[in-house]
């Protein structure tokens, strides 16, 4: 069977128009076994060597000619039916995913907790982190488990400021983790989307539509009132954790305008970001707490935790790690707006399962407040949404929440701009 051919005047191209009459073989008497095929393909035409065409008289010339399909049915030959199994086999790989990511990161700030209880340094904790994943990540491209990134000077100059950036925001989110309850710190830390609007907006210059300053008055709310009726409120754990949202802010302002056309893969991206970051954080753990505070620490730990702390820092460590390099796999397979969702569905995981484990105290207003603030970032998500499909209403809406993704990035893919 041949599929139907489309002609039009524009499909000819005529060699020689001297001659009105001149001869135009018939499909039926040429020898179709040499040029006919059945294809979905456009059906192309042209004329052949036939041993009649030599008889013919000079001046009778056979008029070149392709028969074309339009354009519209070059698409629909062109176009791709994904199954629908593909479809809920890609399903099936995001949630695994996300119930990972989940999984990893409530493990990693039960230990990390376990960790700054037992033995209170979050300098030196925050840069075992680095270290572990570092050497993790160092491995991998030695033994070539995965393929190391192609990096110049240029891209670690670019990389810098977003490394400075993220240390101080890992440090202090250490830092309030140390003083306050793992819920609280979590709390606050969902205020990061409001930071990023007023940062952009007094700073940057950027303006907003009204429904995004309207999205921010939950989140805010939410927080003060948590924040009001916190039953252990300690300032140097609520400071940490506002100095946390706004140097990740900064990180993806610096991200966004250094690192735009750095094709990096998530993983190896958070890799060199944990390298750089660990050789600008080490000098000041060094400086701020010291190996004389550490020593002492650690045979405090020892005896009152036992041997268990050793176990305990390790797990912390790798599990930073792995929550980090599962959640930059996740958003090389979803859009950012998922990925937003999945990060706010991942703080209610780590908000409940720390209170339960912990056993933290929580009144129902400081319960109410928690609630607000989930919902307005939530809320703020949604914002995005519609941005995402108007863009040309919300030009300068930078969606937050994504803390882990870097704007630009070849396969990281940006936030919504």
């Amino acid at each position: 069977m041949i599929p139907a051919v489309k002609l039009s005047p524009a499909a000819f191209s005529v060699t020689n128009q001297r001659s009105k009459s001149a001869f135009v073989p018939s499909v039926s008497i040429l020898n179709m076994k040499k040029f006919a095929s059945c294809s979905l393909r456009p059906l192309y035409l042209t004329r052949l060597d036939d041993p009649h065409t030599s008889e013919l008289k000079p001046r009778r010339q056979l008029l070149d000619f392709r028969c074309a399909a339009s354009a519209a049915d070059d698409k629909e030959s062109k176009a791709e039916v994904v199954p629908a199994s593909s479809e809920a086999a890609q399903k099936l790989k995001i949630s695994i995913y996300f119930a990972t990511w989940w999984a990893l990161n409530v493990i990693f700030n039960i230990y990390n907790k376990k960790v700054l209880n037992a033995f209170p340094y979050p300098w030196l904790t925050s840069t075992l982190s680095l270290v572990c994943g570092s050497a993790m990540m160092l491995f991998s491209w030695v033994t070539c488990l995965v393929e190391a990134p192609k990096t110049d000077l240029d891209f670690w100059k670019a990389l810098f400021p977003v490394a400075v950036a993220h240390t101080i925001g890992h440090v202090a989110a250490t830092v309030s983790m140390s003083k306050v309850a793992v819920s609280f710190t979590h709390i606050i830390k969902s205020a990061e989307p409001a930071f990023s609007v007023l940062v952009s907006r007094f700073i940057l210059g950027e303006s907003f539509p009204m429904p995004v300053y309207l999205s921010l008055l939950p989140i805010i709310g939410g927080c003060g009132l948590a924040a009001a009726t916190e039953l252990n409120f300690n300032m140097i754990g609520f400071m940490g954790a506002m100095i946390s949202n706004l140097a990740f802010v900064f990180r993806n302002i610096f991200s966004k305008r250094g690192m735009k056309g750095k094709s990096v893969s998530g993983m190896n991206y958070y890799a060199c970001l944990s390298i750089m970051s660990l050789v600008i954080l080490t000098p000041f753990a060094i400086a701020m707490e010291g190996p004389q505070m550490w020593a002492t620490g650690w045979q405090k730990a020892l005896a009152d935790v036992g041997p268990n702390v050793l176990w305990w820092i390790g797990a912390q460590s790798v599990f930073y790690h792995l929550y980090n390099q599962v959640s930059y796999m996740s958003l090389d397979q979803i859009s950012p707006l998922t990925f937003s969702i999945g990060n706010t569905m991942k703080r209610i995981s780590v908000i409940v399962s720390s209170i339960i484990i912990f056993r933290t105290p929580v009144r129902p207003v400081n319960a109410l407040g928690a609630a607000i603030a989930i919902f307005g970032t939530f809320l703020y998500s949604q914002v995005n949404l519609v941005a995402l499909r108007f863009p040309s209403d919300c030009p300068s809406l930078v969606s937050t929440e994504i803390n882990l993704s870097f704007a630009g990035l070849g396969q990281v893919r940006a936030p919504c701009m």
